[in-house]
């Protein structure tokens, strides 16, 4: 299975984006400040991840107490997961999804991931490998 996130705007303090597989949109995504960390410092927890395609893995998460989607081998950050919540104080580094809500948020967070991670679950236990392409 192979996921596309293609980021659509890079403002001061957040990205927004779109997560496809194909041609179809699974959610919307948010993240912290996009930063180009080949000329800038990267802020722990307020920083997006660098562009690049990644292997996904279902992991047991300690602060969710559920399994939860990681991104593999991430330059320069580690623990970076796919999950819900609604505002960008909520990503702490990761990627956020649900669906469009007002400028820098999203709404029924939960819903879409649950459909989503229902879709990763499918793919991993017929042993179909996951990536996800951060654009």
């Amino acid at each position: 299975m192979e996921l596309t996130l293609i980021r659509t705007s890079r403002q001061e303090g957040f990205t927004t984006g779109v997560l496809c597989q194909g041609k179809q949109v699974m959610g919307y995504t948010l993240e912290p400040q996009w930063r180009d960390l080949s000329r800038e410092k990267k802020v722990r927890g307020h920083t997006a991840i660098p562009e690049g395609t990644y292997h996904v893995t279902l992991s047991w998460s300690p602060r969710f107490r559920r399994m939860m989607p990681r991104l593999e081998k991430v330059p320069y950050f580690t623990g970076i997961l796919i999950h819900y919540g609604n505002k960008v104080g909520d990503t702490r580094g990761c990627i956020l999804v649900g669906e469009r809500n007002a400028y820098n948020t999203l709404k029924n967070s939960r819903v879409t991931f649950d459909r989503l991670y229902a879709c990763l679950e499918a793919a991993v236990k017929v042993g179909e490998e996951v990536t996800i392409t951060v654009e």
